[in-house]
C-alpha cells in the first residue's frame, strides 16, 4: 500500500474566503477541490510565482507578512491565493489575464 507524503502546514491560514465566483467555478470545471489548492499553499508550495516572490514568501512565514501563491489549473486558468499579514483570512480568486 502506497502512502502519499503528508503536507506539513507552515502557518495558520485563518478563514478561507473565495472572493470571486469565477474562481470557484473554475475550480469546479477543472475538478480541482479547493482544499488541494489550500493544502499546497499552507505547505509552502507557491506554485508559479517568481523566484523573488518565492524567497519573499519563505521569509514572510516567520516575519508574519503577506503570503502569495499562484496555481494553474488544467485549463491554464490561474488561481491566486493570498494569506493576509494578520493570518486572519486567506483569499482565493481567479487571476484574470484578459486585460494584461
Amino acid at each position: 500500500m502506497r502512502h502519499s507524503p503528508r503536507l506539513k502546514p507552515l502557518f495558520h491560514p485563518g478563514r478561507l474566503l473565495i472572493t470571486t465566483p469565477s474562481a470557484l467555478a473554475a475550480l469546479r470545471e477543472n475538478g480541482v477541490p479547493i482544499i488541494s489548492v489550500m493544502l499546497r499553499h499552507i505547505a509552502g508550495d507557491w506554485g508559479t510565482v517568481s523566484d523573488d516572490d518565492k524567497r519573499q514568501n519563505d521569509l514572510s512565514i516567520t516575519a508574519g507578512l503577506r503570503l502569495l501563491s499562484i496555481h494553474p489549473l488544467p485549463d491554464q486558468t490561474r488561481i491566486v491565493v493570498v494569506t493576509e499579514r494578520s493570518r486572519v483570512n486567506t483569499i482565493v480568486e481567479r487571476l484574470d489575464t484578459r486585460n494584461r
